[in-house]
């Protein structure tokens, strides 16, 4: 349902999370596979225009449901905490779609679902996007990294117009061990509040975002840059590239010259070598927690 709705990034947190404290894993590779044949029937804002009172109208969650499990893409017999199987609950609430320009099912918006996992040597790990609320435009680029090492100077930046067309923002050190992990929303907002520089600059950065996000915003880069991942070491003016078809992304050139993916794993390593920025002392629970978390793609929970 939630790749149906157009997607969730904090889902990519939340689940894993809830498998680590029962002792199992959860691979995110489980939500490419089900984006990919998951239709996106809502267009929710910040996506679109329609907000979760209409979808309430149009029949709500259990409307949803609904028209997925006729369509074969739920787990009917799957057992819920009712003691019932999710079929047995639909059937209960009587579920319809009221208003079927609000919950299209035949007419989707799209034939994929909300979100994609990106892998490549700038996340080896993975980092996700949820490119609903993406223009299409920007489902694939080639840009100029601009890197920053906490939220606020790089919103600094673009507010005194320091950041261009064709830039990607990089905000690293806020991934979980980095700063907790807090929402890069104000970036995001400051970037789409410019009509220069929303349909062609991506944020990139181990931190989170908030559902409300929109734009090419790309999170939970892992490993991240406070646990040594690549993207401690990008430099301003390198050339990064990404797919959402492809489901790739990469640093592919160096200081503004392109190179090849080997090259880049070379520069890389050799930057590594100079070791991470040192991060201020924590205390209390704070310094228990960034000292062991998990990354992103585990939940960011404790070892």
């Amino acid at each position: 349902a939630d790749m149906a709705l157009g997607g969730s990034t904090n889902t990519t947190l939340h689940l894993p999370a809830v498998f680590g404290e029962a002792e199992l894993s959860l691979s995110l590779d489980i939500f490419d596979d089900i984006s990919r044949k998951t239709p996106n029937i809502c267009k929710l804002s910040p996506a679109g225009t329609q907000h979760i009172e209409d979808l309430h109208r149009a029949g709500g969650i259990p409307a949803v449901m609904g028209a997925l499990l006729d369509k074969g893409l739920v787990h009917g017999e799957a057992l819920t905490v009712t003691g019932k199987t999710v079929a047995e609950n639909i059937k209960e609430l009587k579920a319809h779609i009221i208003d079927p320009d609000v919950i299209r099912i035949d007419k989707p918006y799209a034939k994929e679902g909300g979100i994609a996992i990106l892998r490549g040597n700038l996340a080896p790990e993975g980092c996700v996007i949820k490119h609903t609320a993406c223009p299409k435009a920007m489902f694939k680029a080639t840009l100029t990294a601009r890197p920053f090492d906490c939220e606020e100077d790089a919103i600094d930046a673009i507010l005194h117009g320091r950041i261009h067309p064709g830039d990607a923002v990089f905000i690293r050190y806020e991934g979980p061990r980095g700063s907790g992990m807090p929402e890069m929303f104000y970036t995001g907002e400051a970037i789409c509040s410019d009509p220069t520089l929303a349909s062609s600059v991506a944020l990139i950065t181990d931190g989170r975002f908030s559902g409300a996000s929109r734009g090419p915003v790309i999170g939970h880069v892992s490993p991240e840059a406070a646990a040594g991942g690549p993207i401690a070491f990008i430099e301003d003016g390198d050339l990064i590239s990404y797919s959402v078809k492809d489901r790739t992304i990469n640093l592919t050139g160096i200081h503004g010259v392109p190179c090849t993916l080997e090259e880049a794993d070379k520069v890389l390593a050799e930057r590594a070598k100079a070791g991470i920025l040192p991060r201020e002392p924590r205390k209390g629970f704070y310094k228990l927690y960034t000292d062991h978390a998990l990354s992103a793609m585990k939940g960011a929970g404790l070892e």
